[in-house]
């Protein structure tokens, strides 16, 4: 019996561990904010300029995924603009290059997961729900884990399907 303890103490402190350096290695990568081409500041345009999401995200109402706006949509303000701020000069030889800008992607969902924007929107959730509050935000990070929890209680919480086949394919 003395032999047993030991080697279920070892096991269970072993396998705690495990766990801690498992989580770490995941909030590590939860909260890096991976590096912009341009960086872009939502506060000013969400915030400052008013602009609405669905001005940029076209497709977010219509469609499974929100989008990153095309270079055209920035430059219906922006072209032809003078400035000397550097992301504005970056942006613009984007589009003189005719180059689509290499954005780097900050929300992702599992594979096995089904999630359309489009329905999420004519339910009426407000962006800010997943992805936070823009108009204070200048550097776009991920705010929320999107594991499964924190789908479904906003599922409940919002009277929304809870059936498993709504978002897993």
């Amino acid at each position: 019996m003395r032999t047993i303890v030991p080697i279920i103490l070892a096991g269970f402190f072993g396998t705690m561990a495990l766990a801690t350096f498992a989580m770490s290695a995941y909030w590590e990568t939860y909260e890096k904010v991976p590096d912009q081409p341009i960086a872009f500041p939502h506060d000013i345009h969400a915030g400052d300029l008013n602009i609405a999401c669905t001005h940029c995200h076209q497709y977010v109402e219509v469609g499974k995924q929100a989008t990153v706006p095309a270079l055209s949509i920035c430059m219906d303000c922006h072209a032809g603009m003078q400035s000397d701020k550097p992301e504005i000069i970056k942006l613009q030889g984007y589009w003189e290059r005719q180059e689509e800008v290499a954005w780097q992607r900050i929300h992702t969902m599992p594979d096995h997961v089904y999630f359309s924007h489009k329905r999420h929107i004519k339910a009426g959730v407000d962006c800010a729900e997943c992805h936070g509050d823009m108009t204070v935000v200048n550097t776009v990070k991920q705010v929320r884990t999107f594991q499964m929890g924190f789908c479904v209680s906003c599922h409940r919480a919002n009277a929304a399907s809870q059936d498993c086949w709504t978002c897993h394919k």
